[in-house]
């Protein structure tokens, strides 16, 4: 096996990788760049550009719109150097002008996403609308460099780039993961909270939070010095899958936006389809949604489901493509809240999800770039894909084996190049601190190229 016996630095990571985004979003919206059908109830009818749900808190005063912009997913296109993908600036012009138009006003970024580019393509896209119409997020996402010095750059760099004087929402970042100590490494030690609170006093930043992976004594430790630091707001990971059943990763969606409740903090939802995998679902399930309601998309239940609770002040989506922004309009334009029996509904089909298991990826990309040039994302997309598709072949004894097992091989070998399949990881686990899902990468990584290979040697049938 072949290994890198270097780190891969930044260039060159996009000149093997390129940046997938626009790919792996429409999987979970199920289309693809070249077929794209969109979701929607009645997706053929005018998409209201008047009837936008908003909400607003006394704690907050700002009248925000219920569904929010993640700027994590950008669309992109081939470079002209051929170095990887660049972001496609007009395609993102066009969202965000369209967003705007029917009634979007949350912009939610960070200097990390789409491999850094995200904020310079959301400030070149928001700036020639009136500032004081639209509410920009973004946060401090220090995972790596935890220094004062870092941090006070990326700070300001995010202002730049965003060519804004003041931030609207700013976070810490995906606070949760490595304990108490690892806040505190991150924020406190060196300053940075304080100088943040600093900058909350003179207007720069007019409403401080965080975001949240993590465990519930993390959690618990956050809040309690609310009375200290006065959280405005802190964003979650809420959806009718994690509501009961988060598993050992992530603490149920149900404990947190109730203790938040309680306190009367104002929740900012993060991952209400899990990063694509509630409308990428099972293919035998959909027909069930749609005889409950034939015109919604399997996304928008997800999208009501996180809406309805009513301490929710915004949702965001990360939406490549305007069918996404579409679908999503008109399911916050108005906001139909579920009913009981649509909540028992999505009970009844989150058992059934459960029962395949596929690998929590959201798609984030907080992993990326790997040193040794591995495609982390794709790989796990590609199994949890087969999976839903029915097309993991089990034993050479099932019926379909044969065209289970070359569905899956053939499309190994062209959503993943061969140098970046997972039998190159060697276990560094340089990636694990910074997923937000607390996956343990190398080890299922290892675990799919086991599965591969004994695929591989099972038959001698030519692929």
């Amino acid at each position: 096996m072949k290994e890198y016996t270097k780190h891969v630095n930044r260039r060159d990571f996009l000149k093997i990788v390129g940046i997938s985004t626009a790919t792996t979003t429409a999987v979970f919206y199920g289309c693809n760049p070249n077929n794209r059908a969109g979701f929607g109830k009645n997706a053929s009818s005018p998409v209201p550009t008047d009837e936008m749900t908003y909400r607003t808190f006394p704690a907050i005063g700002d009248r925000v719109s219920l569904l929010g912009y993640g700027c994590m997913r950008w669309p992109t296109i081939p470079s002209p150097d051929g170095n990887g993908d660049l972001i496609d600036q007009d395609a993102v012009n066009g969202l965000v002008d369209y967003a705007i138009a029917h009634g979007v006003n949350y912009f939610d970024t960070s200097p990390v996403y789409v491999q850094g580019w995200s904020e310079k393509a959301t400030g070149i896209a928001l700036k020639k609308h009136p500032r004081n119409t639209i509410f920009i997020a973004t946060k401090l996402s220090n995972f790596r460099d935890h220094t004062r010095e870092s941090g006070l750059a990326m700070y300001h760099q995010s202002l730049a780039d965003l060519q804004t004087d003041y931030i609207d929402y700013y976070l810490l970042h995906s606070i949760g993961s490595g304990g108490v100590e690892a806040f505190n490494e991150r924020y406190v030690d060196n300053g940075l909270l304080s100088f943040l609170l600093k900058e909350r006093e003179a207007g720069r930043i007019r409403k401080l939070g965080f975001s949240f992976h993590g465990t519930i004594e993390v959690f618990d430790y956050l809040l309690s010095i609310h009375d200290e630091i006065h959280w405005d707001f802190v964003q979650i990971q809420l959806n009718y899958m994690d509501w009961q059943h988060a598993g050992q990763r992530n603490v149920n969606a149900s404990y947190l936006y109730g203790e938040l409740t309680k306190l009367r903090i104002p929740s900012i939802i993060m991952e209400p389809l899990l990063g694509g995998r509630l409308s990428n679902i099972p293919d035998y399930l959909v027909p069930r949604y749609k005889q409950r309601s034939p015109e919604s998309s399997v996304a928008s239940w997800a999208f009501r489901f996180a809406a309805s609770h009513e301490f929710v002040l915004t949702v965001l989506s990360g939406m490549t493509y305007m069918e996404h922004l579409q679908d999503n309009i008109r399911t916050y334009s108005p906001l139909v809240p579920l009913t009981v029996e649509d909540r028992t509904f999505l009970e009844e089909m989150t058992e059934l999800i459960l029962q395949y298991p596929t690998i929590p990826c959201n798609d984030c990309k907080y992993c990326m770039p790997c040193p040794y040039g591995i495609d982390i994302p794709g790989i796990l997309l590609h199994y949890n894909k087969c999976i839903n598709e029915g097309n993991m072949p089990q034993s050479q004894g099932d019926e379909n084996y044969r065209k289970a097992r070359r569905i899956f091989l053939v499309g190994y070998d062209r959503s993943v190049p061969k140098l970046r399949q997972a039998s190159h990881c060697i276990g560094c686990k340089e990636c694990n601190p910074t997923c937000p899902q607390r996956i343990n990468i190398p080890e299922e990584l290892q675990q799919i190229d086991r599965f591969v290979e004994q695929l591989k040697q099972n038959t001698s049938e030519q692929l």
